[in-house]
């Protein structure tokens, strides 16, 4: 049985999603935090597909992998999708870290 917390997480994340999309061109970077791990995908949601992704225990690691992916792929903006986490700790600091090395979010 799923625990109100969890319950509650998937809920804002539904608000969320039903109103940001990704596309190629901008995808959408979906943030998933665990007890131990962050990971971050850039998600093209015209397909469905994922197009690069990061795992990391340092937000600031993951977030400048992620971000330099992009650049290579010639991405220079992307949709932040905050996956119904509240936006500060490491979800903030993986953000501001891509904004950081150059990517619009």
């Amino acid at each position: 049985m799923i625990n109100n917390k969890i319950k509650n997480r998937i809920r804002r994340h539904a608000r969320v999603r039903a109103k940001v999309s990704g596309t190629a061109a901008r995808p959408r970077l979906s943030v998933f935090r665990s007890s131990r791990l962050l990971h971050l995908q850039a998600i093209d949601d015209t397909t469905g597909k994922t197009m690069f992704a990061s795992v990391s225990k340092d937000p600031v690691a993951a977030g400048a992998e992620v971000a330099k992916k992009a650049l290579a792929a010639g991405v220079k903006a992307m949709v932040f999708d905050r996956g119904g986490f509240a936006y500060h700790g490491r979800v903030k600091k993986a953000a501001d870290t891509v904004r950081e090395k150059g990517i619009k979010i």
